[in-house]
């Protein structure tokens, strides 16, 4: 088992990790099996820098985690099949890294076209925070945004990350009954 593979199968057992110094805390509802906080021990010290780079999301480790931790938690939680879950979590990785990788742009002028506004074409923001906002036509938001979805998934994809990725001994319990 690997570093990414102990932190997605401690996050699936339930076990909240947290960073103190070059220290894991571990946080968990009731106790986790024995060989995951064994494969955490063994692995601690890429454990530590895969939640380092975690915070900022720049490294592939996260977006394998990120993945591994949203496949995990819908079949857990939702008991999705792990086909299901898996094209869940590629979507949800999808939608973290447009939101990581915003496409701000000056107030009225469209990204897309380049154009300002003009009669009955009026350009509005998209994006939650101020200073991320995409100005963009209305008509322009579905080419604008399908765009932007197909830059997510070739940056994943990059990396390595598929919606057809089934991670190598991540053994997560189904809750299905068969």
């Amino acid at each position: 088992m690997s570093a990414i593979q102990a932190l997605g199968a401690a996050r699936a057992f339930g076990i909240h990790l947290q960073l103190d110094g070059d220290d894991l805390l571990l946080e968990a509802s009731e106790p986790p099996p024995d060989a995951v906080l064994d494969a955490l021990s063994r692995h601690k010290a890429d454990v530590v820098r895969i939640l380092r780079s975690a915070k900022d999301g720049s490294s592939p480790d996260y977006w394998h985690l990120l993945f591994q931790e949203r496949a995990a938690f819908a079949q857990l939680a939702r008991g999705l099949n792990r086909a299901d879950a898996e094209a869940q979590a590629f979507e949800c990785c999808i939608v973290e890294w447009l939101n990581r990788n915003a496409t701000p742009s000056v107030a009225g002028r469209c990204l897309l076209c380049g154009q300002a506004e003009v009669n009955g074409a009026v350009v509005v923001p998209y994006g939650t925070q101020l200073d991320t906002h995409a100005w963009l036509h209305t008509e322009c938001w579905p080419d604008w945004y399908e765009l932007r979805r197909s830059q997510a998934r070739q940056a994943l994809t990059r990396i390595g990350l598929s919606q057809s990725q089934t991670p190598a001994g991540l053994a997560v319990p189904s809750t299905r009954k068969q």
